[in-house]
């Protein structure tokens, strides 16, 4: 569900050549990347976060944001430096309380020496304080901070944290966050988790935000604005906050109508893929000129852009699905993330069938039946997309219907015990496509390699034997594309999230 613009491949490793002072003989710089294929500059090697504690000041009508942010980290390797991914201007940088040394390399890099190195095992506070104006910043040509008519939102996959935080910008480094804003009365800021507390003083108001599950650095949020807030729980038990921003005009009645719905498609969800894992919940609806949502943990990102056409809960629904396969689960790769975006599609078939508008299978059939063998839906692959197709729409479509086949060659009890299983054997970690084809295998005692092969990792349309193995289109035969299942459109109104533009 989400915009992507590509970087480029990696960033020039001269840095790593630079000589190590005498002080640090044995220790060396951490890498500045963490060792993700798709993306080899992002997040960052030689330490793990386990907590951000974000202190900002945000002002909306100039868009200058001001911020202390602490680290909690533990040292991976006998390090002399490292770095941390990051755009605005940093003024500051201290190590265990010392004054650090930085500088800046690269399109997004900040990198640190600490005034002593620091041995492998060592526990590590870093303090950053910066500065600075977000949507002047941009890396590879591009920006994750949308300014809007009365503040800013930071939201964007695989990267956003950038503009706002500085951090180890990879899912593979999970951590809690604590975010504290503070904004002109009459502005809200927007995160993830409870809101634990708000206080007024001399004109501003302070909102303090708190996730304490594992969360990936793009599934964290900020967004300042003048908001009409609604809260509620759900059956579960879970507290909802939800946010509108004033100005949605003619969509905000739609949005509205969809989003307050979280709670309901909350429970409904937790049937497929077990409890809710987070101890909050909602959606926020900016004024952005955006076109994506995105699952940023327990509070979604939702453009107005989505509710255009009137009310559209199956968006709910596939990025709180999200809240299971991407949030709780995450990829250990960005080549997995078949494993996140396969499955919200899905989600989104199994509300279809809910709703009475198409079942799973008539979605499959029509998705298989509607992209002749020579459309170039078909030559990409879900399973290792390649990152110039992490969010091509095949990712999402073919994805769900891989799943159909998987389920059609498992049967129902089987399939549904691996959709409600893997969420908890991975709970608050990270996981591959080769993990979910284990773990399926091992739940339903068959052998997968074949079906997982050629619905997920061939460059092409499965063929008629295939499709008939795995019951698709009609057992393989020409099926009638023309034969819509009736949400077809809602579900196809959350494609244009897939374009790279604003």
């Amino acid at each position: 569900m989400h915009r992507r613009l590509i970087a480029p491949g990696a960033l020039a490793t001269a840095s790593l050549m630079l000589a190590i002072p005498a002080s640090a003989a044995g220790f060396s710089p951490g890498a500045p990347g963490i060792g993700d294929p798709y993306y080899p500059a992002y997040g960052n090697g030689g330490y793990d976060v386990s907590h951000y504690d974000l202190r900002l000041k945000y002002q909306p009508a100039t868009d200058e944001l001001e911020g202390t942010a602490t680290l909690l980290a533990r040292t991976t390797q006998d390090l002399s430096r490292f770095d941390l991914d990051f755009l605005l201007d940093v003024s500051e940088v201290r190590v265990n309380g010392a004054k650090a040394s930085f500088t800046t390399s690269g399109e997004h890099e900040l990198e640190i020496t600490p005034k002593s190195p620091l041995a492998k095992g060592t526990s590590v506070t870093v303090v950053v304080r910066y500065s600075g104006v977000p949507s002047s910043k941009q890396a590879y040509g591009f920006t994750s901070w949308h300014r809007t008519p009365d503040g800013g939102v930071g939201a964007n996959e695989p990267e956003s944290a950038w503009w706002w935080f500085p951090s180890n910008d990879h899912p593979l480094d999970k951590a809690t966050y604590d975010v504290s804003v503070l904004v002109p009365d009459g502005s809200q800021a927007i995160s993830n988790g409870t809101l634990q507390s708000t206080s007024s003083r001399l004109g501003w108001t302070r909102y303090t935000w708190r996730s304490d599950k594992p969360q990936a650095t793009y599934l964290a949020t900020l967004a300042v604005g003048k908001f009409d807030l609604t809260t509620g729980t759900t059956d579960g038990g879970i507290p909802v906050v939800n946010a509108y921003s004033k100005d949605l005009g003619a969509n905000y009645g739609a949005a509205r109508a969809s989003v307050e719905r979280t709670g309901e498609i909350a429970d409904w969800l937790s049937g497929y893929f077990g409890p809710y894992p987070f101890n909050a919940l909602g959606g926020y609806v900016p004024n952005t000129t955006t076109g994506y949502a995105l699952e940023t943990q327990t509070r979604p990102f939702y453009s107005p852009r989505q509710f255009a056409n009137g009310s559209n809960t199956s968006v709910v629904v596939h990025e709180l699905a999200h809240q299971w396969y991407g949030d709780l689960v995450s990829v250990r790769g960005w080549k997995d993330i078949w494993v996140n975006e396969g499955f919200a599609r899905y989600a989104q078939w199994l509300w279809s069938e809910h709703e009475g508008e198409g079942t799973a299978q008539e979605l499959a059939d029509y998705v298989y039946a509607s992209h002749p063998a020579d459309d170039a839906f078909w030559t990409v692959k879900p399973g290792d997309p390649g990152p110039e197709n992490q969010f091509d729409i095949a990712v999402y479509d073919r994805g769900a219907l891989a799943l159909q086949a998987l389920r059609n060659e498992i049967g129902d009890e089987a399939f549904f015990a691996v959709l409600k299983g893997w969420p908890q054997k991975y709970a608050y970690g990270n996981a591959s496509v080769a993990d979910f084809q284990r773990y399926a295998e091992e739940v339903s005692g068959q052998p997968l390699a074949a079906l997982f092969d050629t619905w997920l990792f061939q460059p092409s349309k499965p063929g008629a034997p295939a499709a008939r193995d795995a019951s698709i289109a009609k057992a393989g035969e020409a099926a009638d594309a023309s034969v819509q299942p009736k949400s077809w459109k809602k579900i196809a109104a959350t494609n244009d999230v897939h374009g790279h533009g604003e």
